[in-house]
């Protein structure tokens, strides 16, 4: 269970901070019924609500700082989407994204990282299917990392680019 003040991944709608838990008062709702009030970090306007008996979303707890450093030091070894069919390209992200996981957001931004710097090498556009899956994957992921380091989401930007960069020039050499 979580509390009031807590971080938490929700769905596709990313990292939201626990505002607290209440039974909603509307038409058609079990009354007795509780829920989580969630705030999305990205969004100061919206409000959501989760049940606590929840099963279909995930909901879970953002990672801890060390979590957090021990997924950035294995940005290196984490796969790339295996994307073999362009066609089934936009299937991949979403169920990548899906899974509310962090190593899959990853995936999702080396893959896309890597595929706009040859795209761009052969004087082509990112796709817009491309850049909005790996505006999502990043917007989730360093707002994670964000929170759980306690650095600004720009610096955290700046690490994981730092970390593909990297990699891309190794592999480039290789």
């Amino acid at each position: 269970m979580f509390e009031k003040g807590d971080y938490v991944v929700y769905g596709q709608n990313g990292v939201c901070q626990v505002e607290g838990i209440t039974c909603l008062d509307m038409e058609g709702i079990d009354k007795e019924r509780e829920y989580y009030i969630l705030s999305p970090v990205n969004s100061t306007t919206s409000t959501m609500y989760c049940p606590l008996d929840n099963d279909r979303i995930v909901l879970r707890r953002i990672l801890t700082s060390e979590e957090a450093w021990k997924l950035i030091d294995e940005i290196p070894e984490i796969e790339q989407l295996g994307v073999i069919n362009e066609k089934l390209r936009e299937s991949e992200y979403k169920q990548s994204m899906r899974t509310c996981d962090s190593k899959e957001w990853i995936r999702i931004i080396k893959t896309l990282y890597l595929r706009k710097r040859e795209r761009l090498a052969q004087g082509k556009k990112i796709t817009t299917t491309d850049e909005r899956y790996l505006k999502m994957a990043e917007d989730n992921l360093y707002s994670e990392l964000s929170i759980a380091i306690g650095k600004e989401k720009s610096e955290m930007e700046d690490v994981i680019t730092e970390r593909v960069n990297l990699l891309s020039e190794i592999n480039a050499e290789s």
